[in-house]
């Protein structure tokens, strides 16, 4: 039987038999130059956050990302502003992804918010913690979201509820589809693909894990693609909206959960 917990608590069934381990590795000292350059980038980044806020973040989150190896490659319209952005979620880099390629507020799980560096960068950018621990929390985040939504800036959740490996999905809960019923604004389906599963966060994974995994991959392609804006009427169904945008999802390497 379904109970409200398995519902706003998702689990994933993926797990560390997801990743091979076969990815070509970094030499050991270019790990190392990576991790070196995270480290500096956070010391000289996060000063620059909290006195010149969102542009910095962005620039944070794209040299973060360089400093680590990733190549970016960004596909699809640009949301307009006080748009909905629904993404899969595969790894804690997401996030630093979705801010590198649109000015965004984040949903985040509270987890996130005691992170090393992450955490002070997301919450000086406005990210709006969700603690899944505590559902009667759900109409106060959901408002929240609208209220962000209304005031012309653009918000990017993650409605699978946890990280997958990106092989397989989960569905999309509609929750937060209702914040942009709410607020009429568009809604951006948002496929993120990973071209190795080494930077999957996912079964007993630590940050940082999955951090010195991540940077002795030789090289890691993300490729971002944003599907055309989804545009509810007032009253839609967010159950429905929330299938449309899963649908929408289909033909950019996100395959849909059973």
């Amino acid at each position: 039987m379904t109970t409200l917990s398995t519902l706003w608590q998702p689990a994933s069934g993926c797990g560390d038999a997801c990743r091979p381990g076969d990815a070509p590795r970094a030499r050991t000292w270019t790990a190392g130059f990576r991790l070196a350059g995270m480290a500096l980038v956070m010391l000289a980044g996060i000063p620059a956050v909290a006195l010149l806020g969102g542009p910095a973040v962005r620039w944070l989150a794209r040299t973060l990302l360089a400093a680590l190896g990733v190549n970016l490659v960004q596909r699809g319209p640009v949301p307009r502003p006080g748009s909905l952005l629904v993404a899969n979620h595969i790894s804690w880099i997401d996030i630093l992804v979705l801010i590198a390629v649109s000015p965004v507020r984040l949903v985040a799980k509270h987890d996130v918010r005691g992170w090393p560096g992450i955490g002070a960068t997301a919450g000086r950018s406005g990210t709006i913690f969700i603690d899944r621990t505590r559902p009667r929390d759900l109409p106060a985040t959901v408002e929240e979201v609208a209220g962000a939504l209304r005031s012309g800036r653009s918000v990017a959740a993650f409605p699978e509820g946890t990280t997958f490996c990106g092989a397989e999905h989960g569905r999309f809960r509609p929750a937060l589809f209702q914040a942009a019923i709410d607020a009429g604004a568009p809604v951006v389906p948002t496929s993120i693909t990973y071209d190795s599963t080494e930077a999957a966060f996912i079964g007993r994974d630590t940050l940082v894990d999955s951090l010195l995994r991540v940077a002795r991959v030789r090289r890691l392609t993300i490729t971002v693609i944003t599907a055309p804006a989804l545009r509810p009427m007032p009253g839609a169904d967010r159950k429905a909206l929330a299938r449309a945008a899963e649908r929408s999802m289909g033909g950019h390497g996100y395959r849909l959960a059973a």
